[in-house]
């Protein structure tokens, strides 16, 4: 990685990160929901959920679904930046000029990191107001940062696909919403085994119940199991998957 690689990606993070701080709504916008869910499900759907997930402090139980929710409505922005950056003709300009052509791709991606890191810092803290507690360490705490931070990087791939191939600005942010529905049909609001076969059988097999599970027992101190290499696995699958089509995607466009 060249030194020109990395100051022009700071350079460009810098004007996307001053965006972001100017128009402070997106992160707001972005955090708003979640905690509206987290709200809804502890004050209003908590009393009966409590039973069929066995946990007396329900917000600790649901916490880490949230926290994906997030996510994957926050990469809609980063889809929903870099089609305007396209239209506006932003791109071109920045290719004229001598600078490393990948750079203004990472340079959404790390923003995308910092804006998704901020919402989730809020949410943590919504959700400590409303009795969320643990006793994990900080390694514990290191591995659930991680594994978000992980997918935040994944989700944020298929979210520059989006961006460089969506024909109209609706487009480019539309493919968030079933990543956003993935979590209702998981482990994160009731515990698998509460649904009928078909959907149990999807629930048990898509990546946000296993992300759901290992992030719960970090934080209830319990052991991971085989639950953390299944997260990491498909962390870094679609990680892997999204960014080869992402570059690909990006050399077509920028010919």
């Amino acid at each position: 990685m060249s030194t020109h690689f990395v100051a022009d990606t700071a350079t460009l993070t810098g004007r996307s990160m001053r965006h972001i701080f100017r128009s402070a709504d997106t992160i707001i916008t972005t955090a708003v929901t979640p905690i509206a869910l987290m709200l809804l499900f502890v004050y209003v759907f908590g009393g009966a959920l409590r039973q069929s997930t066995g946990q007396e402090n329900y917000v600790n139980y649901l916490l880490p679904g949230i926290l994906l929710i997030a996510i994957a409505s926050g990469i809609a922005y980063t889809a929903f930046r870099l089609f305007t950056d396209l239209q506006s003709g932003i791109f071109e300009r920045f290719h004229s000029m001598p600078i490393a052509r990948s750079s203004v791709l990472w340079a959404h991606v790390l923003t995308s990191l910092v804006a998704n890191a901020i919402t989730l810092a809020i949410i943590f803290g919504v959700g400590f107001l409303m009795g969320f507690r643990t006793g994990a360490g900080a390694g514990a705490w290191f591995a659930v940062i991680g594994i978000l931070l992980l997918f935040t990087l994944a989700l944020t791939w298929l979210a520059i696909i989006a961006g460089l191939s969506a024909k109209t600005v609706d487009g480019a942010s539309a493919f968030s919403y079933p990543l956003i529905f993935l979590p209702f049909i998981s482990s994160a609001f009731v515990p698998t085994d509460t649904m009928p076969g078909p959907v149990r059988w999807f629930a048990e097999n898509q990546p946000v119940t296993s992300i759901v599970n290992t992030i719960q027992a970090l934080f209830a101190g319990e052991p991971v199991g085989s639950e953390i290499w299944v997260a990491l696995a498909w962390c870094v699958g679609i990680l892997i998957v999204a960014y080869a089509f992402a570059m690909l995607a990006y050399r077509r466009k920028v010919r």
